[in-house]
């Protein structure tokens, strides 16, 4: 009964707007520029008006504050072990967003305890009614603890490149979470092409083989181009859409971001329906492996 009566009360809240938008930025394998991505992404959504918090998952690895080039006094598990507040683990970048460091040292729930659990549901709850995007910058590859979170989240946005290795693990990614729930939608962007043709192939062949063997279609956000951009502004800590903002990389992942905004008229459906489920598919899913 009380799962239902929270699930109606989150309905309610999206319905009338007041829920932001869950998303996973996933990769299939390290070393394809997505906490890259998502910061610069969440810098182009804030210059649309937009609230944005970054949530690093990234657990005992977690690195956005350094592409940022900030500093964080308290992370997500200092707030789960009781150290911290809410509001003390939300930090303010200098780009109109924030950000939650991770931390280090629980890459598991198996041990976590009932007082840690619902710490981490009213987080996120807060989360999603202070915020219009909620970006999950999600560790590379795949945990139980990442699986459990990106099944719960309706949105995934996968980042991968043109190599074999970096389509294949993504494939990978998506076919474990579409059969963990067929609902979800995907979007795809493939990074550091040398042409718009090798990403248009890349992206092309992705979504075939969803839709061969899975069924499945999966949306094309764009491709980034190789650019070198992209060090300098991780050597001086700032995105390099705010370093070099007419750099060929920050034009085109301006295009994505303009595109996922208006994603949802373009697509004749709501990604947001499934906004008010996401705390309680994460209640369901955990409470299911104790």
């Amino acid at each position: 009964m009380r799962d239902q009566a929270e699930k109606l009360r989150m309905k309610i809240l999206e319905q009338q707007g007041q829920l932001g938008r869950a998303i996973a930025i996933v990769s299939g394998k390290g070393g394809v520029g997505k906490s890259n991505f998502t910061t610069n992404f969440a810098v182009l959504l804030a210059k649309q008006g937009k609230k944005v918090v970054i949530v690093d998952m990234d657990l005992g690895m977690a690195n956005v504050h350094l592409l940022l080039g900030a500093q964080t006094r308290f992370h997500l598990k200092d707030y789960l072990e009781g150290k911290a507040s809410l509001e003390s683990i939300i930090t303010s970048a200098p780009y109109d967003f924030h950000y939650i460091s991770g931390g280090s040292g629980f890459s598991s729930v198996v041990e976590w305890s009932e007082e840690m659990f619902n710490a981490l549901i009213h987080c996120f709850e807060e989360l999603q009614k202070k915020f219009d995007f909620i970006l999950f910058d999600m560790g590379a590859g795949a945990t139980n603890w990442s699986l459990d979170l990106m099944t719960s989240i309706g949105e995934v946005i996968v980042i991968t490149t043109s190599e074999p290795t970096a389509m294949t693990d993504a494939y990978s990614m998506m076919k474990y979470i579409h059969l963990k729930d067929s609902e979800k939608t995907f979007y795809l962007v493939c990074n550091r092409t040398y042409s718009k043709e090798e990403g248009d192939e890349t992206l092309s062949r992705l979504q075939k083989t969803m839709a061969k063997f899975l069924d499945k279609e999966a949306f094309a956000l764009g491709s980034l181009p190789e650019d070198a951009a992209v060090r300098k502004s991780v050597i001086e800590q700032v995105p390099f859409t705010i370093s070099d903002p007419n750099a060929r990389i920050s034009k085109a992942i301006q295009q994505i971001a303009h595109r996922f905004i208006r994603s949802e008229k373009e697509l004749e459906q709501s990604p947001v329906s499934a906004t008010y489920t996401f705390l309680w598919k994460l209640k369901r899913i955990f409470l299911g492996r104790s």
